[in-house]
Parts: structure tokens; C-alpha cells; sequence
């Protein structure tokens, strides 16, 4: 009985091997032609599709749940940072707040009425810029019916452009950083090169070319190096102290090679703005 069923295996082993052979030579016979359905391999292409997708599945689920916890957990690490960047915002608006108090303090302490960082702001839009003129002059929407009074220095986003130079009743005009005319009356300024030191100089001309203001005038050079910040110095009467010009990009001898000119990249966009800010200086007397 035994050997029957021995042999029994044996026969279904071979029959399947058969089966094999046949089911391939069937499928290689009715690849190439093109009239006969090729059945048998799209059912196999089917059955391992289905294999396939069974597998996949739960690796796929697997993967996407990975996926899902490294974007949580990268989420929460960015809202994490974002509310210590807040944190420290609002700490800084509260140091702000609390120092214009103890100036506030300090004056009324001291009698005075004004110092020299006091300003009020003003905005208005450019109507009216000549390409013959590009670099020098600009016309605005605002004048003496809007409380502009001559010589107010005028910022572009974080930068300073210019001076007002004319008023008219509806409208003034604004001459740039950047002129080339050499009569006008240029911005008083210091490079701050440490935490409580600074040199004092002029912004003497623009350097088209290079797209760079240049400072000169100055007692000395030495300390000044590539990214400090220059602001107005205040003390040219018309100006207020802060304002902020740009930065330093190099330090150079002048055209005669004799004294060392300060070159600073303008924070204010010079070739492109739309809208402007006037500030009114509050010193007394001025």
C-alpha cells in the first residue's frame, strides 16, 4: 500500500512538471502572435499583480506610517523653534517698550524736551521719477498741505534714500542718496566699529558704478572692517541719529591715494521703490 502511494507521488510530481513545460511553450508559442489573446500570461501577470499588491501592502503601510512620524515629529520640532523665535520677540518688545520709558524718564528728569533720535514718520508714494534724473531726484505725493517742511530726511524700507529738497503744496521733490550733484547737502554718519564705539564722517558722493556710498572724512580707518553698520550720526541739525544707511563693504585709498574712503552697501533699494517714508525730526529749535 505503501508503494502505491509512493508511486501515486511520484506520477502528480511528474504530471505537474508536465504541466509546467506545456503551460510555458504554450505561453512562449502565442507571444508573438499578435491574433491569439495571450490568456494564460495575463493571467499569470494578474496572479502576480495580486501576489504583489498583498506583499506590498503592509509594507507600503509601514513605510507611510514612518513617513508620518518623522513629519510629526519634525513639525513639532519647527513649531518648538517658531514659538522660542516668538518668545524672544516678545521679549525684545518689552526691552523696547521698557527703554523708551526710562527715556521718557530720563527727560523729563533732565528738562528736555527732544533729543537727538526723536522723529515722527510720515509715508508717501513716488508719482514722478525722470530717467534723465534717475539717480538723483524723485517727486512724491505729499507736501506742505501734508505738514513736509524742506530738508526732511526720507527711508525706504530699512534704509535711508534721501532729502526733501523742494516743497510744493501737494507734492515734493526728493533728492536721492546717490546724486552726482556735488553742492548738496550730505548726510552726517558713523560706523559703528564695537559695542559702544564709533567714527564719525561724511557720505561724500555714490560710486554708480559699484552701486556703494562712500564715506570720507573720517579721523581714522582703523577698525573699520567689512559688515559694520553705518547709521546717521545726528549731527548735521537736520537729521535725527539711527537712521540706518547700510553696511561696510571695503576700505579704500581715494583717487590720489592719500586718505582711506569707507565703501558701504546702501540698505535702501535705490533703483526700486514705490513708496516712501519722510521723517520729521522733533528737536526743538530745528
Amino acid at each position: 500500500m505503501s508503494k502505491f502511494f509512493s508511486n501515486k507521488k511520484l506520477i502528480i510530481l511528474l504530471i505537474t512538471i508536465v504541466a509546467m513545460i506545456g503551460f510555458i511553450s504554450i505561453s512562449i508559442s502565442i507571444r508573438d502572435r499578435r491574433e491569439t489573446p495571450p490568456v494564460i500570461q495575463q493571467i499569470g501577470n494578474d496572479a502576480a499583480g495580486i501576489a504583489s499588491q498583498i506583499v506590498s501592502a503592509p509594507v507600503n503601510s509601514i513605510r507611510t506610517g514612518l513617513t508620518s512620524m518623522v513629519n510629526l515629529v519634525n513639525t513639532y520640532q519647527d513649531n518648538e523653534r517658531l514659538k522660542q523665535q516668538l518668545d524672544q520677540l516678545d521679549q525684545v518688545k518689552e526691552t523696547n517698550t521698557t527703554l523708551r520709558r526710562e527715556n521718557k524718564a530720563l527727560k523729563r528728569q533732565l528738562k528736555l524736551s527732544a533729543t537727538l533720535t526723536d522723529y515722527k514718520e510720515m509715508n508717501a508714494a513716488v508719482i514722478s521719477r525722470s530717467p534723465a534724473s534717475w539717480q538723483n531726484q524723485v517727486v512724491i505725493n505729499k507736501g506742505q498741505l501734508n505738514g513736509v517742511v524742506k530738508n526732511m530726511p526720507v527711508m525706504s524700507g530699512s534704509g535711508l534714500l534721501g532729502r526733501v529738497v523742494e516743497v510744493n503744496k501737494t507734492n515734493s521733490k526728493v533728492e536721492l542718496i546717490s546724486t552726482d550733484n556735488k553742492n548738496t547737502n550730505r548726510f552726517a554718519v558713523e560706523v559703528k566699529i564695537g559695542a559702544d564705539k564709533y567714527l564719525s564722517g561724511i557720505v561724500s558722493r555714490y560710486n554708480s558704478a559699484q552701486h556703494r556710498l562712500i564715506i570720507s572724512q573720517l579721523d581714522t580707518t582703523e577698525g573699520v572692517k567689512a559688515g559694520d553698520m553705518v547709521s546717521t550720526s545726528g549731527l548735521g541739525g537736520l537729521t535725527p541719529r539711527g537712521l540706518f544707511v547700510g553696511k561696510v563693504t571695503s576700505v579704500r585709498k581715494d583717487d590720489y591715494g592719500l586718505t582711506n574712503s569707507v565703501y558701504v552697501k546702501p540698505a535702501a533699494n535705490i533703483d526700486d521703490f514705490t513708496v516712501v517714508t519722510l521723517i520729521d525730526r522733533t528737536v526743538a529749535g530745528d
